[in-house]
């Protein structure tokens, strides 16, 4: 019985500390809340599949792009942001990894980083990866992407 309450409370501070994580950098890690706060809020969701910890690419995009105030403006007001990382250094709960490997499949990832923009209905109509020129021409290419719902 005291492993089992160690246990939980281990669990619910690993979850505090998570839900902090996604507040303070905008980023979720679970797909399923992403698809139903962007179906809530009417938003894009975009779904950010990287190698965090090695993919030179992957870390170019969040220093030139991710971490912009111009970005996490737009980001504000019209994304819900889903990262499905990949790290070869940082650990990961058995689930989260589950998880992503789910959505790395669902979406023929080949590559980091790669994007998918879904509408607010859940339904792709996007994908680009690393783009240059700062957020800018990255906020443009996903404007493209912004189709109005077909929920009536």
């Amino acid at each position: 019985m005291k492993y089992i309450s160690s246990f939980i409370l281990a669990l619910c501070f690993t979850t505090a500390a998570l839900v902090a994580e996604s507040k303070e950098t905008g980023w979720l890690t679970d797909h399923q809340s992403a698809l139903k706060q962007a179906k809530e809020e009417k938003k894009q969701l975009l779904i950010n599949f990287t190698g965090s910890d090695w993919c030179s690419w992957c870390k170019k995009l969040v220093k030139e792009v991710f971490t912009q105030k111009e970005f996490m403006a737009f980001a504000k007001n019209n994304l819900v942001l889903l990262e499905a990382d990949f790290p070869q250094n940082k650990t990961q709960s058995k689930e989260l990894k589950k998880a992503n490997e789910a959505l790395q499949r669902k979406y023929n990832i080949e590559g980091y980083p790669t994007l998918i923009i879904l509408d607010s209905d859940g339904k792709q109509v996007g994908t680009m990866g690393y783009q240059p020129g700062g957020p800018g021409p990255f906020i443009d290419k996903l404007k493209s992407f912004n189709k109005p719902s077909t929920t009536k």
